[in-house]
């Protein structure tokens, strides 16, 4: 039974990969179990330099999710390649994923080839959800032409190591998105980032998060994720990182049937840090349940 998968050449023992932001740097979860059960991690969000993030209170729970405003707290990309993914490489085999925001095109730049550098990163993931400060403050991931431009200056630098574009899911047309990016240069696509969302504290008559709004994330969205990844999958040929609502090992099934070739795992790791563990061992037996020899052969299908 083969549960391996590739993404542009870099094999994973299988498709399930915690999402960025729900893992810390991996580190964080070394003493919970062998981070080795898992084919990829893609780690928490990192800029060119520290962010302490935004004001609290940043989560607000919701009915199967959660509204998280964090604002990208990091220790910046010098930690990252110097502390914590060599850290990280002492532990684990498998694949290391760099999530990489900017609030420009520069930051981007300088933050991913940095990062490109780095012996043990082996993928990109660049987020475009990040607002344009030098283009009217909307994000870079909701224009194809923002989207396609952030691409093209990333795979300038990083032309050594896959770039995913990892897509917002707060745009009408997600595949036109899709499709700049690929013809930009993109080696690979993750989507769908988290959705927009608000809780209000009625006693208080205020939002719930200080910063007003947030990104919903959890169960809910799945939905909304197989929608968009199959969209997407039907119009470009490179690999696709799905990420959205996945609890369990039948909706990763899903999300590769939409068309994923790896499942990344986001919130249900808040609520429950066995998940990714539990998927990765839940998987062999779903495949002889559902006669699937090869995880490979349901890429796609549906």
């Amino acid at each position: 039974m083969v549960t391996s998968v590739k993404l542009c050449g870099i094999q994973l023992k299988n498709p399930v990969v915690p999402a960025s932001g729900t893992f810390g740097f991996g580190l964080e979860m070394a003493s919970v179990y062998d981070l080795n059960l898992l084919g990829g991690i893609s780690l928490k969000g990192t800029t060119l330099e520290p962010r302490f993030g935004n004001e609290c209170p940043r989560i607000a729970e919701c009915p199967d999710g959660m509204i998280n405003s964090v604002g990208l707290q990091n220790p910046g990309v010098d930690a990252l390649v110097g502390e914590k993914v060599p850290a990280l490489r002492k532990l684990y085999s498998g694949a290391v994923i760099a999530n990489v925001s900017g609030f420009s095109i520069d930051e981007y730049v300088q933050c991913c080839r940095k990062a490109a550098s780095c012996p043990g990163i082996d993928i990109l993931e660049v987020n475009v959800s990040c607002p344009n400060v030098h283009g009217g403050g909307l994000a870079f991931g909701t224009s194809p032409q923002c989207a396609a431009q952030v691409t093209a200056a990333v795979k300038a630098v990083c032309a050594d190591k896959p770039v995913f574009v990892k897509l917002s899911p707060n745009v009408t047309d997600i595949a036109s998105i899709a499709l700049a990016c690929q013809d930009a240069g993109a080696d690979g696509l993750t989507l769908i980032n988290t959705v927009l969302g608000m809780r209000i504290d009625i006693e208080r008559r205020k939002p719930v998060v200080a910063n007003r709004y947030g990104g919903f994330s959890g169960h809910a969205v799945l939905p909304l994720a197989l929608r968009m990844v199959n969209q997407v999958s039907k119009v470009c040929s490179v690999p696709i990182m799905g990420c959205g609502g996945v609890s369990n090992a039948r909706e990763l099934v899903e999300m590769m049937m939409a068309g994923a070739t790896a499942v990344q795992v986001g919130a249900e790791n808040l609520r429950n840090p066995m998940a990714c563990k539990e998927i990765a061992q839940e998987l062999p037996l779903l495949m002889r349940e559902l006669g699937i020899e090869d995880i490979n052969e349901i890429i796609g299908t549906v």
